[in-house]
């Protein structure tokens, strides 16, 4: 319908009329008349006005400036109160690291805005720092009313913000395959109770409760009611340090933590990526004493004897700070009970409870402009040391459990637990993992540390199982982070390093079994990733010669005895990945141009070869067999409903209700096949086969293992289903490598290979051998054909923490 000129003008004239209206200017708020009577006061960084009533939180803060912006503050995130489920880690203690927050006045409203610091300029003319601030988008997180003004202050209504989803955990949950959640309105709130104001922080806690009307088996097993999950999350505002702390550049060689931003202000010819050091602030007073040492604090929930263990392994690092000059920089106490667990001014150590075993973390708040450390933060998970605990009874029996012996159980998992605490707080003090540590005696706690059990006199050999006290390493790392020095005596401190042999190696040459450095491993022992194999060997045989009902204690169901077997079976588990780095290894360092290390070079072919055979010594029958006096223990457990799935810890059986022998063996082929084809290993010994015709190739691999594999029928006629089940993973792995994304080199290689053990097995007179080179053939005509299923192998049950990530699978053993 057309308007009339008139009609739109007299429309004109009646709005803005109304906009001027006495009557309804009457009805707008007014900034300055707002008081809130029931809201109690807290004053501190600044002052929060709560009313508990209806669950508001007010925050008094200064008014804007010229550039609008109110304050400025380091905004951190958590969960007070978690879900309790591993694999969605939205744990008890979890945290976010801290980002730089703005306060900023634009019209009616208090922006809350994240400013961007991972690209920044710092030079002398203020328009070159513009000009990128400019170019990267800040985030306004949230916009927050403006209760009440005044000359010098301005009143928000920080609720909004505080109880929005800011920490996108409905995504997480169903990104997780949990289901659909959404965030209940009417059941998040303030937590008053939890809401403080100090003079350099403020903490508050709110409940928030996310609901869904098909909750996955995570949520459902671990919430109250199966299908709304109330977490507790805490917001941290905490004052900017103050000026005075020097940042640190970060040296690859050192293995601290570092902090990454780019800087477009650097000179032609310099890097724009910059990496400082993540450290506390320490410094001396005149007299040479520290003015704020670095205090942890234990959870006093975490119940004795494990409460004292963890002081006892925090308290290791006293004596690295004592070697960087620091001899009163350090100290260990308990949380007091009433502290907050996430208030800024505590290190605090949380034992955190998971419906399954979970991860340990060492972290914390550090301020992104500088790499100054504010707040260390670790979460230590309950169960894994229960797990401990039934894998020493696994190897050493229960007899002594309780006695304090070398042998006893819980004194070794006690062991293992002072190293854990050392671990993780060495995560916050800024030290990141060194998995080349065990190649030098027990020469850092910063290294995943497998229990050190010998063989001695036939018998197994517990006195050493874990270190005492931190490593050489952990004292030149904590010299040259913490140290008062020059550049020159940093690295002299680093050379001197070097020449004792203090190698390094970091996460990303060592997690992944594809890796190639050949001294980066997790849970290995020795010098000699071979030799370290060899004595694992031994000591799995003796732990399964010698097992029997006295793994468990009198009186448990017998039918635990499945759970307890499996480490014992897989005890090779960690040590078959670090020999396999062998083959196709190359030794290299995390040099800088002029420091005078060597140049890589692939490991010798010599000791790849020797690795090799060592690690086929894990696929003969003999080794996978398991004796007929253990399997008539394995009996099956009763089938019961239980939240956490009680069969994901054991092997599969496809003779249900009989223990697997084949099931299991093909799990154990499958591990040791699966780190030897590896498509990153198999391209390394053709490259460097290329590079020097001497070098061992991936053709020698896999000859010799075929060698092996097809050197005749055992001599155990009970062997011989286990050899040909061996024979199978091996064909399904070089199936799997020759479908791999990988290159045409690798894939050629693996095809040939799997042609030779085809013509190989169709030599065989058996029906297995004969079905096997069938599924080869059908496997080699896939292109013209459907191709067939290969036959995966049983999953191999978890060692790390249950729900692990992919490369960051860890161990029995814990981080």
């Amino acid at each position: 319908m057309r308007r009339s000129f008139f009609s739109l003008v007299t429309l004109a004239f009646w709005s803005c009329s109304l906009a001027v209206s006495p009557a309804i200017a009457q009805t707008e708020e007014d900034p300055s008349a707002f008081s809130c009577e029931t809201c109690a006061r807290h004053e501190g960084f600044f002052t929060l006005l709560v009313d508990a009533d209806k669950s508001k939180i007010y925050a008094e803060i200064p008014a804007p400036g010229e550039d609008g912006v109110s304050l400025r503050m380091i905004h951190t995130e958590g969960l007070t109160g978690g879900l309790g489920s591993n694999p969605l880690g939205l744990d008890r203690g979890w945290w976010s690291e801290g980002e730089i927050l703005a306060f900023r006045k634009i019209g009616d409203k208090v922006i809350l805005e994240v400013e961007n610091l991972s690209y920044r300029a710092d030079p002398e003319n203020p328009l070159e720092a513009r000009a990128v601030k400019e170019s990267f988008a800040t985030s306004f997180a949230a916009s927050v009313e403006i209760k009440k003004t005044s000359d010098t202050s301005l009143t928000v209504d920080l609720t909004p913000f505080l109880t929005s989803d800011t920490l996108n955990l409905a995504h997480t949950l169903q990104e997780a395959k949990q289901g659909s959640f959404s965030l209940s309105a009417d059941r998040t709130m303030i937590d008053a109770q939890n809401s403080f104001a100090f003079p350099d922080n403020v903490e508050i806690d709110v409940f928030q409760t996310f609901s869904s009307k098909n909750a996955g088996r995570e949520v459902s097993t671990t919430a109250a009611n199966g299908k709304d999950a109330t977490l507790i999350k805490h917001h941290s505002f905490v004052r900017l340090p103050e000026e005075g702390y020097t940042p640190l550049p970060a040296d690859p060689r050192t293995g601290a933590i570092s902090v990454t931003h780019y800087d477009y202000s650097t000179p032609l010819g310099e890097p724009i990526k910059q990496q400082i050091a993540r450290r506390y602030r320490l410094q001396k007073n005149e007299a040479g004493e520290t003015i704020n040492p670095i205090v942890f604090y234990i959870d006093p929930g975490a119940p004795e004897p494990i409460r004292s263990a963890l002081v006892d392994g925090a308290e290791w690092w006293a004596d690295a700070f004592a070697a960087a000059g620091f001899p009163d920089g350090y100290r260990v106490e308990l949380l007091p009970e009433d502290a907050h667990p996430f208030d800024i001014r505590y290190n605090v150590v949380q034992w955190v409870h998971r419906q399954t075993r979970g991860w340990s973390y060492g972290g914390g708040i550090h301020d992104p402009r500088t790499g100054e450390m504010l707040k260390g933060h670790v979460i230590l998970g309950s169960l894994r040391v229960r797990q401990d605990i039934m894998i020493f009874e696994g190897l050493a029996g229960t007899e002594n459990s309780g006695t304090g012996e070398a042998d006893d159980p819980i004194e070794i998992a006690l062991a293992r637990i002072r190293q854990l605490s050392a671990h993780e707080i060495g995560h916050s003090l800024g030290f990141a993992h060194n998995f080349a540590a065990s190649t030098y005696g027990k020469g850092s706690v910063m290294d995943y540390p497998a229990p050190d059990i010998r063989v001695m006199t036939g018998e197994l050999d517990f006195s050493e199982a874990y270190g005492v006290g931190i490593g050489e390493w952990d004292k030149f790392a904590a010299t040259w982070l913490y140290g008062e020095m020059t550049p020159e005596e940093r690295e002299a401190l680093i050379q001197k390093s070097i020449t004792d042999g203090l190698v390094f190696v970091d996460d990303s040459h060592a997690r992944n079994v594809g890796t190639g450095h050949p001294l980066g491993n997790i849970w290995d022992n020795g010098d000699d990733p071979y030799e370290g194999l060899r004595e694992a060997i031994n000591v799995r045989a003796i732990a399964m010669e010698n097992f029997g009902e006295d793994r468990l204690a009198e009186g448990r169901p017998r039918y635990e005895l499945n759970d307890v077997f499996v480490p014992i079976y897989l005890f090779h588990r960690y040590q078959v990945p670090a020999a396999a780095k062998l083959v196709g290894g190359l030794q290299f360092n995390y040099s800088v141009v002029g420091d005078g290390q060597p140049p890589s070079e692939p490991v010798n072919p010599g000791l790849q070869r020797l690795a090799l055979m060592e690690i086929l010594k894990t696929v003969r029958p003999e080794f996978l067999d398991i004796p007929e006096e253990t399997l008539a223990l394995l009996t099956p457990s009763l089938d019961t409903w239980m939240a956490a799935d009680p069969q994901r810890e054991l092997f599969k059986r496809t003779a249900y209700p009989a223990f697997d022998t084949l099931s299991a063996a093909d799990t154990a082929a499958d591990l040791t096949f699966s780190a030897l084809l590896h498509p990153q290993r198999v391209a390394r010994l053709i490259e460097f086969h290329r590079r020097d015709p001497d070098q061992f190739s991936a053709a020698d691999m896999f000859s010799t293992i075929q060698m092996q594999l097809m050197s005749g029928p055992p001599a155990n006629a009970g062997h011989q289903e286990i050899l040909e089940t061996v024979r199978a993973r091996y064909a399904y792995a070089l199936m799997d490598l020759a479908d791999a994304d990988t290159s045409s080199a690798v894939k050629s290689a693996a095809s040939s290979a799997l042609s030779d053990l085809k013509d190989a097995l169709e030599g065989q007179e058996n029906h297995r051998s004969a079905w096997l080179a069938e599924k080869i053939d059908a496997f080699e005509d896939r292109e013209f054909a459907p191709i067939p299923p290969v036959v995966d192998a049983k999953p191999l049950p978890p060692g790390g923490p249950i729900g692990g990530m992919g490369i960051y699978e860890t161990g029995w053993f814990d981080d």
